[in-house]
């Protein structure tokens, strides 16, 4: 992207401008000239193999006093207790605070995704969160949990010890703690009860859906698989490509679209550029197109600082030693050059010229920005 010879004569190394120059060179990123050859599988799903969210609402046990003592999680575990059988006449008469006060105990959601052809008896990962004022789940044990579908229906059983990938210690009035101890996972933990089978052939016809929609690239995946299977496919819109039962009906539908989705095409990538304003970085398209222009950029710095004075008054004059603040303000702006810009300029050129001018990654920012409300830059920009 930028030539580091040229860098080198221009700015000694080891100098400010240079370490700037290097900096701002390796913030902006820009894509390969020749698109890659990717196969169909990593750029489109199957219709109908779509997986199913779940969640359920449970109890994690065996915390190291570091659990709740709301009367919510309280009695959560009192009714727990109830309907496993654990009932006595003190449950009915005194209030849950009274009945069970522990700090091993949490109220916890638990969410877990099923797939599209998960079968009965499967297992699956599970989430584990705390709900309460709980500390840590670090060494907790989640009790059986059902988990429901979006229809209210059980489709799987969650239970195990939770791993939290992390730590929470804490002596006296300090601590330490490393990544986040209030959310755990079990590692197949969740028991599939009752599948969910997704329906991939409809009406004699599969359809393959493109994860970033375009006219050019549906139209190339259609004319590849055609070229192995004559008739089969066809683009009905920039997101889906309809598959058709091919003249060998020895292959089922599993068989054709694994066959197709190892077919290689060269997508066809629009012209955009990604901002991330918060880390100062900017990718690149390799389509993306500037007209003529010109571009002047420049900083505005005020620094203010305040100096103390002490003012000692005379001996015995009756005065009192005051501290006054001095305050100096200082202003400097870097001067801007105007830098004009040829036909035919690419967003390679524009970082190169753009760095030897010394400009950060955050003015390269704001210089697209710019350069896109001008109508010189033709390209999608996106901000995050």
């Amino acid at each position: 992207m930028t030539d580091g010879s040229s860098a080198r004569r221009s700015f000694p190394q080891g100098g400010y401008m240079y370490r700037l120059l290097i900096a701002a060179a390796a913030t902006l990123v820009v894509t390969s000239q020749a698109s890659a050859q990717v196969r169909i599988k990593d750029i489109t799903d199957v219709a109908g193999a779509r997986g199913n969210q779940l969640f359920g609402f449970g109890l994690v046990v065996g915390l190291d006093g570091t659990g709740s003592r709301s009367t919510f999680t309280q009695q959560i575990a009192v009714d727990m207790l109830q309907r496993m059988g654990t009932t006595t006449q003190i449950f009915s008469q005194l209030p849950a605070e009274s009945v069970l006060r522990s700090t091993s105990i949490s109220a916890v959601m638990v969410t877990a995704e099923i797939g599209p052809f998960a079968r009965k008896g499967g297992k699956v990962d599970v989430t584990v969160s705390a709900i309460d004022d709980a500390r840590s789940l670090q060494g907790g044990t989640l009790i059986f949990t059902p988990l429901r579908g979006a229809d209210g229906n059980v489709y799987a059983l969650a239970q195990g010890p939770l791993s939290i990938g992390g730590f929470s210690v804490t002596v006296g009035g300090g601590g330490v703690q490393k990544n986040h101890v209030n959310v755990g996972r079990i590692p197949g933990g969740g028991l599939i009860e009752k599948e969910a089978p997704g329906e991939l052939v409809r009406d004699g016809k599969a359809t393959l859906l493109l994860k970033d929609p375009d006219f050019n690239t549906s139209r190339l995946i259609a004319k590849t698989i055609n070229e192995r299977y004559p008739g089969v496919a066809s683009a009905s819109d920039p997101g889906a490509v309809v598959l058709c039962q091919p003249t060998d009906l020895t292959k089922s539908a599993t068989q054709l679209i694994a066959e197709v989705g190892l077919l290689e095409v060269r997508p066809d990538i629009p012209a955009r550029i990604v901002i991330n304003e918060r880390t100062g970085t900017i990718v690149a398209g390799e389509h993306v197109a500037l007209s003529p222009t010109a571009v002047a950029h420049g900083n505005l710095y005020i620094g203010v600082s305040i100096n103390p004075l002490v003012s000692q008054p005379a001996p015995f004059s009756g005065g009192v030693t005051a501290v006054v603040p001095r305050v100096q303000v200082a202003s400097s702006e870097q001067q801007a050059r105007l830098v004009p810009l040829p036909k035919s300029t690419t967003v390679s050129d524009v970082a190169r010229t753009m760095n030897a001018l010394g400009v950060t990654p955050r003015d390269l920012i704001a210089i697209f920005q710019a350069m896109k409300k001008a109508g010189a830059l033709h390209a999608e920009l996106i901000i995050e």
